[in-house]
């Protein structure tokens, strides 16, 4: 029988509507716990698209708890609402790990978010920001690459956080390897 690749899978905050949360979450119940699905998520929070923030803020509450009781890391989606974001980690204490998807912040924000216990996973930033490049050079702790839907490739992105690292290829291919294995990705 052929391996299926490993997914993530969760609601948007974009598509989420909190009438529909009830729906939503039993199928994502139903599909979270298939074995192929590694995490949950791109959930989250979205000051400039979406539902209203209170609903948000209930729609990834309640796929926070989804996560905590399958013990599956999430994806964190997040614009300008890190503040909002901190907060109710703080409140919900969750133990599985939070990867913020798509940092592109200052070092500072990458500072912040790694003291309060996030990951992060840096994409094509990485190549058109100095202050994006200077917080992935200055992160130790487990960080991930991503491409999104960037119209560039993984390769591109792992030269550039190679020469940025100033580590081989290999070294952060090994590291990448590692910190998916530390989160039980792989």
């Amino acid at each position: 029988m052929p391996k299926t690749k490993p997914i993530s899978i969760g609601i948007h905050p974009w598509y989420g509507k909190l009438q529909e949360l009830d729906k939503n979450l039993k199928y994502l119940n139903v599909l979270a716990r298939q074995e192929n699905v590694k995490l949950i998520g791109e959930c989250g929070l979205d000051k400039l698209k979406g539902e209203p923030m209170e609903n948000q803020l209930q729609t990834l509450e309640a796929q926070i708890s989804l996560a905590e009781e399958l013990k599956k890391p999430l994806i964190i989606h997040c614009v300008k609402a890190f503040d909002e974001l901190v907060a109710l980690k703080k409140r919900l204490q969750p133990t599985v790990p939070m990867i913020i998807h798509g940092f592109n912040k200052k070092y500072e924000m990458a500072q912040q978010l790694i003291n309060q216990g996030f990951y992060l996973s840096f994409g094509a930033a990485v190549l058109k920001s100095d202050e994006v490049a200077m917080a992935l050079e200055k992160t130790e702790t487990p960080f991930f690459l991503e491409t999104d839907e960037a119209d560039v490739s993984i390769t591109e992105i792992y030269n550039k956080v190679a020469e940025i690292k100033k580590i081989s290829l290999d070294k952060l291919k090994d590291i990448i390897f590692a910190n998916c294995k530390k989160l039980g990705l792989l």
